[in-house]
């Protein structure tokens, strides 16, 4: 591994443990609260790893569906997120990408979930938001004809791609999928 992807590695991880730790200490109001929480539009949200009592507020928001893109080993996973989802009334998906390796096959199984969810609010979330905000930013693009610079302007707001989600997303874009 180069030294510039090691240091920039540090940093993200650094930023991203503050960024939790910020969070979780924070009172809560609502779901704007949620880490790294991001409204796309009426029917897609997305966030990083909800609590419990955000996933409640999550269901109070009227969201129907929960789609978890963070493996259930994830450094600040929810061990019960799925009873507790259920629980809650709302259907919970997940698709564990793992971060070093995203691959299109995933992709395509999100797009899958996205679509077939449409019609109803879903809310989307990984750790912290870095791997949904790709995929957002790649279905929205590619599936929705949102242009790419409006697109990609949202993920930006989480975070720019290190050198592995940068690859991935350029393989997306380049194979069309569609």
């Amino acid at each position: 591994m180069k030294t510039q992807s090691i240091f920039s590695n540090l940093i993200l991880y650094g930023r991203s443990i503050w960024q939790i730790a910020r969070s979780r200490l924070s009172p809560k109001r609502g779901i704007e609260d949620i880490l790294n929480y991001r409204y796309i539009s009426d029917n897609i949200a997305t966030s990083g790893q909800p609590t419990a009592q955000e996933l409640e507020l999550i269901s109070q928001a009227g969201y129907k569906t929960i789609l978890n893109l963070a493996p259930p080993n994830a450094s600040n996973a929810l061990p019960e997120e799925k009873v507790i989802v259920t629980n809650l009334g709302m259907e919970y998906i997940n698709i564990p990408v793992v971060w070093d390796n995203p691959i299109m096959a995933d992709f395509k199984q999100f797009c899958d979930v996205m679509e077939n969810h449409k019609e109803q609010p879903i809310f989307v979330h990984c750790a912290m938001n870095m791997r949904v905000s790709a995929f957002v930013y790649l279905y929205r693009h590619l599936k929705m004809g949102v242009p790419a610079l409006e697109a990609y302007s949202a993920m930006k707001t989480v975070w720019e791609p290190n050198a592995t989600w940068q690859n991935f997303i350029e393989t997306a874009i380049a194979s069309k999928l569609t």
